[in-house]
């Protein structure tokens, strides 16, 4: 009988060795003695660098985001800068529409005109709804519109728990999203440098040198309590509760931390706090490229150009445990020895596999720096030409 019990234990052991467990990021964060986010509905933790989830809690469920609705009308907002179809200094006019929405606002009077760049600061820091339509309104035409606008951006992005009825998140019918989804918009919109400078500030005003001054207090108090906290928002509904996607840097390191359905502002500044100071107490990143550094060349048959030169257009980053040492690292340019003209700007041609040992860490999509046309027959027959006679 101990015979049999001791090889039924054995057997045990082995297989549990053979099969480890890796665990969820929550458990591996667990595991290392860190309680993160105890009291919100759902959470997550993210290096914004290389995208990395450093702990989740029911990550993916779909709930209301209140204001952190917002995060996406911003980003929205910066693309179409960035695209040059708006600029800081254009007006934008508020509607009878857009100055009747309650809940936090900046107090827009129909026929009122601000500026872009005073209608951001009216999102980032107020979590104005009215400053939020105006801008939706100047952008897409309608706030429907710009709400398409919105979900093909989601969509766009890859999101799957997440839908968008409204451009501020006042309570609203088939209007939710979820931390994960929530942290890649914050991620895509710190791509976007300067919206650190609306995000990060702690007070401003606005109508400063008119009769109705309007002193604007960041809602997100972490701003000014946690250093290096520079962003991004807050929200607020009965439904809701207390959310937050916040950002911080330390060093070489950014972390994005959303947390939904907290039970109010004390508790949920606290633990996103908590959950900024595990990052970067436990992790550092490892660059492999930096913005412009070459990477590679791939040949372009037939095009007016012989090859293409690829180089980094962000930090290749990955992320590691501050104990563990980098030794293994390694990288891989994974793209064909030849690619076929025409070539459009932003064509995916190949990736970057960074590995240590044998693990793969991070993939990175190496994208096409400029359009590549066919060459002409002259151009053709030239090259040609000079092959046969060896000459360049």
């Amino acid at each position: 009988m101990r015979k049999t019990l001791l090889a039924v234990v054995l057997a045990f052991c082995l297989t549990a060795a053979a099969f480890p467990q890796t665990g969820s990021a929550e458990e591996k964060a667990k595991q290392a003695g860190a309680e993160l986010a105890a009291n919100a509905k759902s959470a997550i933790l993210m290096d914004a660098d290389t995208g990395t989830i450093i702990y989740e809690k029911n990550s993916h469920d779909k709930l209301p985001p209140a204001s952190i609705t917002k995060i996406m009308t911003m980003l929205l907002t910066m693309e179409a800068i960035d695209s040059g179809k708006l600029k800081l200094t254009d007006m934008v006019r508020t509607s009878e529409y857009a100055a009747s929405m309650g809940g936090s606002q900046i107090f827009l009077e129909p026929g009122e005109e601000m500026s872009v760049n005073e209608m951001l600061k009216g999102i980032a820091m107020a979590s104005g709804n009215d400053a939020s339509v105006a801008m939706a309104e100047k952008i897409g035409g309608t706030e429907e519109a710009f709400v398409q606008m919105m979900n093909d951006k989601a969509k766009e992005l890859g999101l799957t728990d997440t839908h968008f009825a409204n451009c501020n998140g006042l309570p609203a019918e088939n209007h939710y999203s979820s931390a994960h989804d929530i942290a890649v918009i914050s991620r895509e919109l710190l791509k976007h440098k300067d919206i650190t400078k609306y995000t990060g500030s702690y007070q401003d005003y606005l109508r400063k040198n008119t009769q109705k001054p309007f002193w604007l207090v960041n809602t997100n108090k972490l701003v000014r309590f946690y250093t290096g906290a520079d962003g991004l928002k807050t929200g607020y509904t009965s439904e809701a509760k207390f959310c937050l996607s916040a950002t911080a840097v330390n060093g070489n390191l950014r972390a994005v931390a959303v947390v939904l359905g907290e039970p109010n502002t004390k508790t949920r500044n606290e633990e996103v706090a908590k959950m900024f100071d595990y990052m970067f107490a436990q992790y550092t990143t490892h660059t492999i490229f930096k913005p412009g550094d070459p990477i590679g060349t791939v040949k372009v048959n037939k095009g007016n150009v012989k090859e293409l030169t690829l180089s980094a257009g962000q930090n290749y980053s990955v992320l590691l445990k501050k104990n563990a040492k980098a030794e293994g690292v390694r990288h891989e340019l994974q793209v064909p020895k030849e690619i076929q003209a025409p070539v459009q700007a932003g064509q995916v041609l190949g990736k970057l596999v960074v590995y240590q040992g044998d693990k793969v860490l991070k993939e990175f999509e190496l994208k096409s720096p400029e359009q590549v046309g066919k060459a002409s027959w002259w151009k053709l027959f030239k090259r040609t030409t000079a092959k046969l006679f060896l000459v360049d």
